[in-house]
């Protein structure tokens, strides 16, 4: 029984998965800042924890922003490498079960990806994401940890730093638009807001300007499901701030079991017969 692993190498995570028999072997991470030594380091942890023999393995699948660093087979096994944009599409299909969409990977960057089974194609992205979490919150709040800007970001409310539809008209203008919809991020930043107030601000800021650009994008392709994976998936408010973006727009965001290995699974998947 032949495995077939992926492996996507990030800027500060590599994640790694395989098929064997057409069955998805759960996926893991592991966090360093070589990118070969992370590699190494995934590959040995991932195969001594599911008891793979280098004789089971039938390929590797390598993709990412690190997987330049890395030429030649390893051990021994046939290695190749898949357009990351390829891999996010494969991966976003497999994990919703839907057979086109529109698919968001959340990393650092944000990317956009139109797949189908016949079809994927790169749309383009924005450089807001976890990057930018990370960055605003160093400066404002002295946080950079954000399992801990997440949490204190619980306690906030957007009242105190959001420029709302309501501050500004007391009529329905759409019946759509709610009164407290944003009409300007940080565009009534209240004397007294307090850093949980802020950190959700950023955390508000950075989902729905992905949020819309996904909407804006899946519009011109008449698509109604929109697929999210990547790393910032795992962010609690994720579900709650797509979701009402959703219901405003007419658009469906879905986050699936999984999706934050959604570009490992998807280079796995390209070695296999599963795509």
């Amino acid at each position: 029984m032949k495995t077939v692993i992926g492996i996507d190498i990030g800027g500060s995570t590599t994640k790694i998965c395989g098929f064997s028999d057409k069955k998805l072997i759960e996926p893991l991470f592991v966090k360093a800042n070589d990118p070969t030594a992370s590699f190494f380091g995934a590959f040995g942890k991932f195969t001594a924890e599911n008891r793979i023999k280098l004789s089971d393995i039938e390929r590797v699948i390598i993709t990412g922003v690190g997987s330049s660093f890395l030429e030649g087979d390893v051990y021994g096994i046939p290695t190749s490498h898949v357009a990351e944009f390829t891999a996010i599409g494969l991966g976003g299909l497999y994990l919703s079960g839907l057979d086109e969409a529109l698919v968001v990977s959340m990393g650092t960057g944000t990317a956009t990806v139109k797949a189908s089974k016949d079809k994927i194609e790169y749309l383009g992205g924005t450089g807001v994401g976890g990057g930018t979490l990370v960055g605003l919150s160093k400066l404002t709040l002295n946080m950079q940890e954000i399992e801990h800007i997440c949490l204190l970001a619980e306690k906030g409310d957007l009242s105190k730093i959001d420029l709302q539809i309501g501050d500004m008209t007391k009529k329905n203008i759409i019946p759509t638009m709610p009164a407290d919809m944003t009409a300007a991020n940080f565009g009534r930043v209240s004397d007294i807001a307090t850093n949980a107030d802020i950190a959700l601000g950023i955390i508000n800021m950075i989902f729905e300007t992905i949020g819309m650009v996904a909407i804006f994008a899946s519009r011109n392709f008449n698509l109604k499901k929109i697929v999210l994976t990547g790393n910032m998936t795992t962010v609690p408010q994720a579900s709650g701030i797509f979701g009402r973006l959703g219901s405003m727009f007419g658009t469906e965001f879905v986050i699936p079991k999984y999706a934050q290995f959604g570009t490992v699974i998807g280079a796995a998947l390209s070695g296999t017969e599963n795509k």
